[in-house]
Formats: structure tokens, sequence, C-alpha cells
């Protein structure tokens, strides 16, 4: 009966706009991130609203580079996209904070949010196989696939199979591994400490290590974002779009993705880590009751693990 008393330790939520919204904020952020890398509209001398709002808004860090003037727009879509979600992402976990203040989180809810991180870092970690298989695939089986369609001809991108049997990329000169992105690879891994003694710190009531711990974690993780944009402003500076870019060949794209998408992880994991150390220096999280910050951790660690396999193999193994 509606009269009776909840006999049960699960927190129903009120009606809340935050799903539907995360779900339009996605859809514009995904349509302004297409506009920006591709563009739905050529440029032309002619500079209309409609180039200006859908042409592609990378010609605006390229052109430059090559000494011509930065024709504008392409971004505006992806700004509002990023505005959009930021805002829901601001309200949702106000929210879900405001819950557990009031002490919605009972065990059995505390148990859900922890299965629905693992789930969440699960298929994160599935969308980075595929990159990583479109990555091998291509290296391992171009001789199979020569020898299925006798009209297919080896991309200039990937070259012969011999050549990749030697750990070469032919006719590509990929990046140095020992320079920046070793650095970069220090950085996420000294950030891990980081976290880590931020995590431990506050279980432990040392509310200053916590926050102290969090702060140069998020400041790391903004220092290897800095690094990254040197390393692409230096690939596309130096080296043009003949020989390694995003639309060169078949390396330039699946390095690129690959690393640009690790790189967002970054910045999102970025966010995720200074709210949580807004919310420390505010007096929220408890040494008892913090899983705001575990789960942020936990998604920290992932991106870690996954940039040392980019650098492993995108990086060292096929240099």
């Amino acid at each position: 009966m509606a009269s009776e008393a909840v006999e049960h330790d699960y927190h129903i939520l009120p009606p809340s706009p935050w799903p539907f919204l995360s779900g339009v904020a996605a859809m514009i952020w995904g349509l302004g991130m297409v506009v920006f890398f591709a563009g739905l509209t050529p440029r032309t001398a002619e500079g209309s609203m409609s180039e200006f709002f859908l042409a592609r808004g990378l010609d605006n860090f390229q052109m430059p580079l090559k000494g011509q003037e930065a024709p504008g727009g392409g971004w505006i879509i992806l700004l509002i996209g990023v505005l959009f979600a930021s805002y829901v992402m601001f309200g949702w976990w106000r929210d879900v904070a405001r819950e557990s203040a009031a002490g919605d989180h009972t065990p059995v809810v505390d148990i859900g949010l922890r299965y629905g991180m693992i789930m969440f870092i699960m298929q994160e970690a599935m969308f980075f196989v595929g990159w990583f298989w479109m990555f091998f695939e291509m290296k391992l089986f171009q001789g199979n696939r020569a020898d299925w369609n006798p009209e297919y001809t080896y991309d200039e991108g990937f070259g012969e199979l011999s050549d990749w049997s030697a750990g070469q990329v032919p006719n590509i000169e990929t990046f140095d591994p020992w320079h920046l992105p070793l650095i970069n690879t220090l950085i996420l891994l000294l950030s891990g400490t980081t976290v880590t003694w931020a995590h431990h710190a506050l279980i432990h009531g040392d509310r200053k290590g916590a926050k102290w711990g969090l702060f140069l974690t998020v400041a790391l993780g903004l220092l290897f974002t800095y690094v990254q944009g040197i390393e692409y402003l230096h690939a596309f500076h130096y080296r043009g779009d003949e020989s390694f870019w995003l639309n060169t060949n078949v390396y330039g794209s699946a390095f690129f993705m690959a690393t640009g998408f690790h790189g967002l992880h970054v910045l999102i994991g970025t966010i995720f880590l200074f709210v949580c150390w807004m919310r420390l220096m505010r007096g929220g999280l408890r040494p008892e009751k913090h899983f705001g910050l575990e789960a942020a951790a936990w998604y920290w660690h992932f991106v870690d693990v996954v940039w040392l396999f980019l650098f492993a193999f995108v990086y060292v193994v096929f240099q």
C-alpha cells in the first residue's frame, strides 16, 4: 500500500532532467567534434554563415602554421556542446553529492554506484581495445588481406608485411618515444602516485595531505595535456600534411585517434579530480564515505594503464 513505510535499502530517485539533458549535450558535443575535425561544409572564399558554423574548425590551427590567415568559425557547435555538457555535469554531480550528504546512499546504493563505475570503466576499456585492434590488424594481416583480394594494394602508411615484421613503420618518420612521449609517461605515472597519496591520506584523516595530493594530481594532468599539445604542434609544424597527420594515412589516423581520445580521457579525469578537490576544500568527503574520490582514482589509474599500452606499442614497438 502507498501508506506503508518503505522497507528496503534502495533510494528511489525523484524525476531528474539530467539523463535526458546529458544525452542532448553529448549529441551536440559529438556533432561539434565532427564539424571541428572534419567539417560538414567545404571552405570557400565566400565566407557564408553556414561555412562559419559548419566548415572545419581545425583549419584555424593548421592554416596559420602554413603562413595562411585563420579563416575563423568551425568551433561554435563544439563550444556550445562543451559548455552544455559542463552544465549537466555540474548539476548532476551536485545532486548526487547532496543525496550522499542527506544519507540516501545506503550500503546497497553504494554497492550499486561501485558496480556502475566498474561497468563504465570496462566499456571505456573496450573502446580502446577497438583502437588497438585496428592498429594491430593493419600490421598483422596486410599479407592475408592481399591474398584474399588480388586487387588489394598496400596502404603507403603501413607498407609491406616484411617491413612491419621488422618493427618499423615504413615511409613515416614517427615520434622519438624517448623525448616528449617519455616525459608524458613519467608525468602520468607520477600523477598515479599522487592520487593514491590523496586517497590514503583521506582514509587516515589527513585532509591536508589529501588536498595536496589532489592538487598535484590535477596539476600533473594539466601538464600532460600541455605536453601532448606541444607534441601535436610539433607533428604538424615539422612534418606537414604529407608525412604523418590525421588524414594522411592509416597509421596517422590510428595514432592520432588513439592518443587524442586518451588525451580527452585525461582531460575528463582531470575535471573529475578537480571537482573532488573542490569538494574537499569545502569540507566534503569523509574518511568513512568518499566514493566520489575513490571512483576518480579508479578512473585515473585506468587512464594510466591505457597510456602505458599506448606508449609501449604505438610509440616504442612501431617506431
